[in-house]
């Protein structure tokens, strides 16, 4: 994998709560520079980068229900079509936490519906990503709700929002992969800070990799070989 390619993979993600505009400002040249996949960031700069990546590549992603994934389902679709419209062209939303929990399987695929509809009323090319957090799941609780994304219509499975008790792991990328297949994205978040994380994800099935490393990742000199 070439320097290009790795750097085509990345959501180059600040959302942390003490980002400033200036911090924005500079997530964005950097993801214009060095053409991210994507700039995520919460939903109060979602304007703000729309409109310094208005003639790049680099797409603006933000988060929905985020971290925890407890706000009530037309809260999140609410937010879902602000965001849309203020132009955010992917949403990576957490899905309810406890709904898998409580086993309470239909409000987990009624809420990733509700996020999915409101992105595609907005604006029908929207890219949808679900967090699942896999940091609080069992492995037969991760198989389940994979099992029910494939019945939302959402594009992305996504293991972590990185505020948890741990990021994307190999073995969880590859469970979600098994059950997914090909008829949905993977994208891993939370951890990855090397070249080798990111290929280890990308071998694993990861599709797209949020991390705030971006330029560490793909300035790793110690992989300058594989690239």
């Amino acid at each position: 994998m070439n320097r290009e390619k790795a750097a085509s993979l990345i959501d180059h993600t600040i959302l942390k709560a003490v980002a400033t505009k200036e911090d924005i400002k500079q997530l964005c040249l950097e993801a214009d520079e060095n053409k991210f996949a994507s700039v995520c960031v919460n939903p109060s700069y979602v304007k703000l980068a729309a409109e310094l990546l208005k003639n790049s590549t680099t797409k603006v992603c933000t988060v929905i229900g985020f971290p925890l994934g407890a706000n009530d389902s037309r809260t999140k679709a609410f937010e879902t079509k602000l965001a849309v419209e203020d132009g955010a062209t992917e949403v990576d939303m957490v899905v309810n936490v406890g709904a898998i929990k409580s086993e309470d399987w239909a409000l987990v695929k009624a809420d990733v519906i509700a996020v999915v509809t409101a992105a595609k009323a907005a604006n029908s090319e929207t890219i949808t990503k679900v967090i699942i957090e896999t940091c609080y799941l069992t492995d037969a609780e991760k198989e389940k709700v994979c099992e029910i994304l494939l019945e939302t219509g959402a594009d992305f499975a996504k293991t972590s929002t990185g505020f948890g008790t741990g990021g994307a792991t190999v073995a969880d990328v590859a469970l979600m992969k098994r059950i997914v297949t090909d008829h949905m994205l993977i994208k891993a978040s939370g951890g990855v800070k090397n070249y080798h994380d990111l290929l280890q994800m990308v071998d694993a099935g990861a599709n797209r990799i949020g991390t705030s490393g971006g330029i560490a990742i793909i300035n790793d000199e110690s992989n300058t070989a594989s690239y």
